[in-house]
């Protein structure tokens, strides 16, 4: 088994052979991103669509799509994944219903880019399944379904029953699913590399082994040069805690996933599968599944979910116990696949703003903006957010005015930051480990939705 090596994913194209120079002089730039994920790739791109003549410049610590754009789980989604009330009650419900169709809109937007732009990153389009295994995890999907539907998102989500469910694929003490359509498979690091050479044949220029080492008005420095520029944007999600001056802003949380060696014909005649769907469940602890190009299953859920001190994985590499709860979740799940090896093994982090809510922005006195804090759905949010910050960037440029995407609720967020050590070590974990216990409980007594969980949640701002 490989463990770390930045993803699976690059197994499966190989990691870069070499890196794009780094930055060694001072320079100057229209607009300077600091991050080449998804999220700066994708303001870089709409920026030189809009702008063809601005200069952009991207800078990495590491090389393009070295975070969560190159290690995540492929779900590109459009949910809206946060709590609608929030952000209802700083704008309106009618603004909230137009991030959501915002949202719904980026899976066809994606697709039609690369298509557009030659990217193949075996995007297959399908729908999301989360599937309930006890009556516990029934009744929360239940709930959901219903939250969807008051939020206006009720045409794309219905309720399977564990006979429709069984049509598509076989999966243990099944008792239903939610379905949502409009989503997608995608393999992460075939679309976050596609993209950065797609936006360097537009003429944006991308440093690597660049880090950001602090950014103020009109100003970033990096360990060999200073960048000068009126509009900076940080596209950093979990790992802007490593900027100096940010390790409270979001927080890294951790999240790791294992894939399978290529299963047989006959192991997926008993999964089934066909579809592709996009397989989760309704666990307080939840995981992530997909069945790959060539017939692999990814499963992937929460580990150890933060480090101490806001820090970082070590080249994605995940730990033992991670390792063996993640392999527990695909036996349980897929009895068929147990037989068979687990290939690789790997880890990445996700922004965590306080609120839990997703923010994008754009200072106008300073010029500096920012985007992330996805909380997990980033495949298909950043695509959102880098539409909104080139809109944002050309506004303090002067090259554009205010658009209905500068005017959706999540603009020009600021969520309190996070708790200083140990408060917010010992909270993430609290949290996590009251999870766990509910779920224990629901699986062993069948009760209703464990209060424990409801109690976590509101511990951590989620609920």
């Amino acid at each position: 088994m490989k463990i770390g090596d930045v993803s699976f994913w690059y197994a499966d194209i190989g990691l870069p052979q070499t890196r794009r120079p780094a930055l060694t002089a001072d320079t100057r730039a229209d607009v300077a991103i600091i991050g080449a994920g998804y999220t700066g790739l994708w303001t870089a791109y709409y920026l030189k669509k809009a702008q063809p003549d601005l200069d952009v410049l991207i800078i990495d610590k590491h090389f393009a799509g070295f975070g969560a754009s190159g290690r995540n789980g492929g779900w590109c989604s459009g949910n809206f994944a946060w709590n609608h009330e929030r952000y209802a009650a700083t704008s309106s419900r009618a603004a909230v219903l137009d991030m959501a169709r915002a949202l719904e809109g980026t899976v066809g937007e994606i697709s039609r880019i690369c298509t557009e732009l030659g990217i193949d990153a075996d995007i297959h389009h399908t729908d999301e399944m989360m599937v309930a295994t006890n009556p516990a995890q029934l009744a929360r999907m239940r709930a959901e379904i219903a939250h969807r539907h008051h939020w206006g998102e009720g045409h794309r989500t219905r309720e399977l029953t564990a006979a429709e469910v069984a049509q598509r694929i076989s999966i243990p003490n099944v008792l239903g699913a939610m379905v949502i359509s409009g989503v997608a498979r995608v393999q992460p690091a075939k679309l976050v590399q596609g993209l950065a050479r797609a936006v360097e044949a537009m003429g944006v220029r991308i440093a690597e082994d660049t880090p950001a080492l602090s950014y103020s008005n009109g100003e970033i420095v990096t360990p060999h040069a200073r960048i000068t520029a009126p509009v900076i944007l940080r596209c950093t999600e979990g790992f802007t805690a490593l900027i100096k001056g940010h390790r409270r802003e979001w927080l890294p949380m951790n999240s790791a996933q294992i894939a399978t060696v290529p299963l047989p014909p006959e192991v997926w005649a008993q999964i089934g599968w066909e579809g592709g769907e996009l397989i989760g469940d309704m666990d307080n602890g939840y995981c992530y599944c997909q069945r790959t190009r060539e017939g692999r299953i990814t499963v992937g859920a929460r580990g150890v979910p933060y480090k101490f001190g806001s820090n970082i994985d070590k080249n994605g590499a995940p730990d033992g116990e991670t390792i063996r709860r993640l392999t527990a979740i695909l036996h349980r799940h897929f009895p068929a696949a147990a037989a068979y090896p687990i290939d690789h093994a790997w880890c990445g982090v996700l922004g965590v703003p306080r609120d839990w809510c997703a923010t994008v922005g754009l200072d106008p006195a300073t010029g500096l903006g920012w985007a992330g804090g996805y909380v997990g759905v980033g495949v298909s949010t950043s695509n959102l957010a880098g539409r909104t910050l080139a809109d944002l960037a050309q506004i303090q440029l002067g090259l554009g005015k205010g658009t209905a995407l500068t005017a959706l609720p999540w603009v020009n967020r600021r969520p309190r930051k996070w708790e200083v050590e140990p408060l917010r070590y010992l909270g993430v974990h609290l949290m996590y480990r009251l999870f766990a216990m509910a779920d224990r409980r629901e699986a062993r007594l069948g009760t209703p939705p464990s209060r424990l969980a409801r109690f976590a949640n509101w511990l951590m701002g989620r609920a």
